[in-house]
């Protein structure tokens, strides 16, 4: 189906079953424990154990690697290095090689996995490893490898709309701010894991991958061999907040040490390989200039980041929502990109726009107080309905200032005393805060199948993955909806390379992309319906299991009456993401308490108003942003990978050490849901909403513990220890 026009009325409008709240239909299997995760399956018999030996140094090379001890030890079986495994490629979605040796390109990069009958075994083998390195020197100061770092894309240039320079120079009122974010980790609660079996030259691997078709065409490209003889299973996955976008060093040692072992192998990766083995994402260095009109109208806007990653690695794209979020006819943004060897930068959610708007809206803050404006008033009128760099086009829906007005009035922002440090409550300092959210919108061709039986079963296949989001149930909404059937009579089937190519979960692009494409399958699928029944299709209707048409009425389950009945079909999309500029928007309100003794920062209430086009289920997408929320808690207060500038690795690689927030941690939360359908964005007419409840939460926080304080911190996690000597005096 393609997909080059606005929708227009369809089965969806109908909002019968999509638009419901509705319990996760694969709630039940997890709760019980019967959801096998990827380490957890049992189609593989009899399998072995592997540990994954990571490099002890970040930059350098191996002497000698001397195994003698870890090949003798009880129960191993085998032990594979890069020389044993010989010429493997390169995934196109991995900067570094996932097999390391002898050169080494950061710490805990793998140089060997050991084979063994029980995971203990394996592990005690492995700690028997003798390594001769031979240190080379690293660079793993961000700050001093931005001052040579180049400005990468558009040429070397920074992109530039108007004279930003001339209109910054000559405007009445600025600032000019320097703000920093961290290296942050992915702390989802499965880890790397894999189980991968080989039937002659052809291999099976039960994995946590967010991407099927990415994770298998990267693994057939890193071992060489056909795409086709690779089987990849993620059906279910505990968390991935993108880290798990990629193929990773559990999968492809897995399948190398099971073709060693001649039997499966299990590996999962310890906790401390998620911090420096995987990705994270990258620490920003980011300045903002805003130039303003005394009646608050944004005259000239820069934004400019820096970040570090690999050779051959990508920036962390702070810069993009500054282009799109706020009117402004002089403007400037840059990225720089410096070369580091700490472990590999990639996507971690909504990447670009958290860490931006962790600084654009705190900037927003800063100017609304040079100017004496209240910040949601400041916000408001400077918001566009055009893409400021191309006026002709227009955002397909784009309800910000409602976001604000709405969620103002709901948190009751007009109480805010725009004084800071004003306001306590016993030992507490409180403040309110707020920040706009926004994303883009991605559209990604997503393909499905669908089968009708005899007994009026509709079953849906598609490679689409559920990382927790909630994909098996909207995914059932879907096809009920579209099909005139109860979710109880929708079976659906995920996370298999055997399936149709879907748009997988990632990017918030995941829920609108892979429903708009079972849509399309489900479209053929009543084409053939109506065909076998003989029905005319300009007035049939499919609903409660039956199919109408004139005043004929019949069961559904009929059409199927001499066999199942299959249709396949993908949503691929054409130019209307070019003619219109397809985003989610958001406002986030928050309160804080600061203890006036300690500084300790307690965050008291939180509010998210959103606008992402039609929200499939309710209930899951609440889940989706309360969870994103909570993300954006642990961004602005505790979250920070700690980096020993010394021997390049990242120190607090656990759970015990890197914080994230517990529930002590978050009070109550509201969410708000702006009706909304966006007709140009697929025929779902919905969006993403997973990462939008992240962007501007951390700000929020920022601005609110600014607005308690009158303390201003542009450094990220906002820790006591940063405010705590210049805090209000005690009374």
């Amino acid at each position: 189906m393609k997909f080059n026009v606005p929708a227009t009325n369809n089965p969806i409008d109908r909002m019968s079953v999509v638009g419901r709240a509705q319990d996760r239909i694969d709630g039940p299997l997890k709760t019980t424990g019967l959801a096998p995760y990827a380490y957890e399956h049992r189609e593989a018999a009899n399998p072995a154990y592997g540990y994954v030996i990571g490099a002890a140094i970040a930059k350098g090379s191996f002497r000698w690697l001397n195994l003698d001890a870890v090949r003798a030890a009880p129960g191993v079986i085998s032990v594979v290095t890069a020389e044993d495994a010989g010429t493997l490629g390169k995934g196109q979605f991995n900067t570094v090689k996932l097999l390391g040796g002898p050169e080494v390109d950061h710490y805990h990069q793998a140089i060997a996995i050991v084979v063994a009958e029980t995971f203990e075994q394996a592990r005690a083998a492995a700690a028997m490893a003798r390594v001769d390195y031979d240190r080379a020197q690293g660079r793993f100061d961000l700050d001093r490898a931005l001052k040579a770092a180049p400005i990468v894309g558009n040429g070397g240039q920074p992109a530039t709309v108007g004279d930003f320079g001339a209109a910054f120079a000559a405007a009445p009122v600025k600032i000019d701010a320097e703000y920093t974010t961290p290296d942050q980790t992915h702390a989802m609660m499965e880890p790397f894991a894999s189980i991968a079996a080989w039937q002659g030259d052809e291999l099976t691997i039960w994995t946590s991958n967010q991407m099927i078709d990415w994770g298998r065409g990267d693994l057939a490209r890193t071992l060489g061999m056909p795409k086709e003889k690779i089987r990849f299973l993620s059906p279910y996955i505990g968390g991935g907040f993108g880290g798990k976008l990629f193929l990773r060093t559990d999968a492809v040692l897995a399948a190398l040490g099971a073709r060693a072992a001649a039997r499966p192998v299990k590996v999962a990766l310890p906790r401390p390989f998620i911090a420096n083995n995987s990705t994270h994402r990258p620490a920003t260095r980011q300045r903002i200039r805003i130039g303003a009109t005394p009646d608050g109208t944004i005259t000239a806007i820069a934004h400019e980041s820096g970040s570090g990653d690999q050779p051959g690695g990508g920036p962390e794209t702070a810069t993009g929502q500054t282009e799109l979020l706020y009117a402004g006819a002089n403007r400037l943004t840059a990225l720089r990109l410096a070369v580091l060897d700490l472990p590999e930068g990639n996507a971690m959610r909504a990447p670009g726009e958290a860490p931006g708007m962790m600084a654009l809206e705190v900037a927003m803050d800063e100017m609304a107080e040079k100017l004496g404006m209240d910040p949601v008033a400041f916000r408001i009128k400077n918001d566009t309905q055009v893409d400021p760099a191309r006026p002709e086009r227009r955002f397909s829906q784009r309800q910000l200032v409602r976001c604000f007005s709405e969620g103002a009035e709901q948190f009751g922002w007009s109480r805010r005393n725009a004084v800071p440090g004003k306001v306590r409550d016993g030992r507490w300092l409180v403040g309110m805060g707020v920040a706009a959210a926004f994303r883009n919108h991605i559209n990604r061709t997503s393909g499905a199948r669908v089968h009708l039986d005899p007994d009026g079963l509709v079953t849906v296949e598609t490679d689409m993955t559920d990382i927790g989001t909630g994909s098996y149930t909207i995914i059932a909404q879907t096809v009920a909806e579209m099909m005139g059937v109860p979710i109880a009579s929708v079976k659906v089937k995920l996370g298999s390379s055997a399936f149709p190519v879907a748009a997988g979960s990632g990017g918030q692009w995941g829920a609108a992309n892979a429903t708009a494409g079972v849509y399309a399958a489900c479209v053929k699928l009543r084409e053939a319906v109506l065909q076998s029944l003989g029905f005319d299709a300009s007035d049939a209707l499919f609903e409660d299991g039956h199919v109408r048409s004139g005043n004929r009425s019949t069961e559904l389950r009929k059409a199927a009456a001499a066999g199942r009945l299959t249709a396949e079909d993908r949503i691929e999309f054409g130019e209307l993401a070019e003619k219109w500029q397809i985003s989610t928007f958001g406002a986030h309100f928050v309160e804080v308490g600061v203890d006036a003794y300690t500084g300790a920062t307690r965050i008291r209430r939180m509010l998210a108003v959103c606008a992402a086009g039609r929200i499939i289920n309710p209930k899951s997408a609440r889940s989706q942003v309360i969870g994103a929320m909570t993300m954006g808690v642990g961004g602005a207060l505790m979250e920070e990978l700690a980096v020993d500038r010394r021997f390049g690795f990242f120190v607090n690689h656990d759970l015990a050490s890197y914080e994230v927030p517990v529930h002590a941690d978050i009070p109550h939360q509201d969410v708000v849901f702006l009706e909304e359908a966006d007709d140009k964005a697929n025929p779902m007419k919905a969006k993403g909403v997973g990462e939008l409840g992240l962007c501007g939460v951390a700000a929020a926080i920022a601005n609110a513990i600014y607005n308690a304080t009158g303390v201003r911190v542009r450094d990220y996690p906002i820790t006591l220890d940063k405010h705590l000597n210049q805090l209000p005096p005690l009374t």
